[in-house]
């Protein structure tokens, strides 16, 4: 691809999803296109890129968007802020006699986080217990939602999940399914999926959120636009809940509205930025 057909496809994202494109990486933007120009029956990155700009094809464009900005995710990735939800919030929220837990997956990809919030959630407070529990996970991309709401990945995923939660809240596949996992059914109830652009100037959703998950997808954001849904995500937080936010996603120019607990975690400072979401 020439530095001009990278700069349509970087302006594209930009501007539909706030995704920005790392222009060195050719290999990686064709190697996530080269599916969607064979299906669409072009010979070249520059047949895609041209048909692009010309016919403006709603469709398209936003399939290329989703693979120009597919990120990779696993069960109870880097488990700091899961032992912190254990240790520290759930307790917390026990303690202030509080029956339900709220909490948003930002980004969720193809599902393996929520799910993974879901089963601490359900080891902490079982359905017997009495609490409601409603996790809302939301992503761009359309193919992703679709495996996260299917609930099915190959059995080697399932390394990732602690023994007693496999055993607990997962299934294995078996005759046509075998060599893979599925989730149970008490972790797929307490999860909603669906479409959602952080770029969007309203996010659709309501209420406040105990727990926001937002994590390692503001790495794709310029600055301006990670301060701006990072406000936005902030402002959907309940005064005491918590923010959980990847190792590379540095908050230090948002100090006034946002405190570290600990590395990745933070909490809001105020109420002040309710008005984000206007």
């Amino acid at each position: 691809m020439t530095p001009g057909e990278i700069s349509v496809l970087a302006d594209l994202a930009r501007r539909r999803s706030g995704v920005v494109i790392d222009a060195d990486k050719t290999y990686v933007i064709e190697s996530r296109l080269a599916p969607i120009a064979r299906r669409q029956g072009f010979i070249s990155m520059s047949e895609l890129i041209s048909d692009l700009q010309q016919r403006q094809d709603e469709g398209l464009i936003w399939a290329t968007v989703e693979a120009l900005s597919s990120t990779e995710t696993q069960f109870f990735r880097d488990r700091t802020p899961f032992q912190q939800i254990a240790a520290e919030v759930l307790p917390a929220l026990a303690r202030k006699g509080r029956e339900t837990v709220k909490a948003w997956c930002a980004g969720c990809s193809t599902g393996q986080e929520p799910y993974s919030l879901a089963m601490i959630l359900l080891d902490h407070f079982p359905a017997a217990s009495g609490w409601e529990i409603e996790i809302v996970a939301t992503d761009l991309s359309t193919r992703a939602l679709e495996i996260a709401r299917t609930g099915i990945w190959p059995i080697a995923k399932a390394d990732e999940i602690p023994l007693s939660y496999k055993k607990a809240f997962m299934l294995k596949g078996f005759a046509d399914q075998a060599g893979k996992i599925k989730a149970g059914p008490e972790i797929r109830s307490v999860i909603r999926f669906f479409r959602m652009n952080l770029n969007e100037r309203a996010y659709p959703l309501t209420g406040k959120f105990d727990m926001v998950f937002c994590r390692n997808v503001l790495i794709y954001f310029d600055q301006p636009g990670r301060e701006r849904v990072v406000r936005r995500l902030t402002s959907f937080l309940s005064p005491d809940g918590h923010l959980f936010l990847g190792h590379a996603e540095s908050l230090h120019s948002m100090s006034d509205c946002l405190r570290s607990v600990i590395p990745t975690v933070y909490v809001r400072k105020d109420d002040a930025i309710d008005d984000a979401k206007s």
